[in-house]
């Protein structure tokens, strides 16, 4: 009985994991109106409303000049939604699609030196690129949670398991 609560509470881990990708992807959509609301509601004094209006302005001058430049927010979207479907498999049968939840804890390290190395070629400051390392914690500690809950429930899982059963 304790077996299926834990496996309940990642199912409910891997939910909120695939909605919040989701839900990322679509916040890369809107930006201006995102971007125009929240400088409603930062103080104009402070550094990250000058860093959200100089993010809208540059927004607004590439979305009237280069407007084909903001294909890459659609797709970095649409790579959201994908991974967010990615997880429907560990979700189903977590057992069997466990090497899902091994690929997502990689991505989740991979967010941290990505972050810095592009962030500081763009010239990103440094605490959206810790925010943008947030999200990699956060998603790893998540992960991480199902990945061992996962391990603890099933301990048979091999370490190498050969996912190729069906060939």
């Amino acid at each position: 009985m304790r077996k299926i609560a834990r496996l309940k509470k990642i199912k409910a881990c891997l939910l909120f994991f695939m909605i919040s990708l989701f839900i990322s992807g679509l916040t890369a959509i809107p930006i201006d109106a995102e971007l125009s609301f929240l400088l409603n509601y930062v103080p104009q004094s402070s550094g990250l409303h000058y860093w959200f209006a100089k993010v809208l302005s540059a927004f607004q001058i590439t979305k009237q000049q280069y407007p084909f430049l903001l294909y890459g927010y659609d797709w970095l979207a649409f790579a959201h939604f994908v991974l967010a479907i990615l997880f429907i498999g560990p979700y189903k049968n977590p057992i069997k699609n466990i090497w899902v939840i091994e690929f997502g804890l990689i991505a989740c390290v991979l967010v941290i030196p990505f972050a810095f190395v592009a962030g500081y070629l763009r010239g990103i400051p440094i605490g959206w690129r810790l925010i943008d390392c947030g999200f990699g914690f956060v998603g790893f500690f998540l992960l991480g949670y199902c990945y061992s809950g996962l391990k603890q429930i099933f301990p048979s899982i091999p370490k190498n398991q050969k996912h190729h059963e069906s060939f």
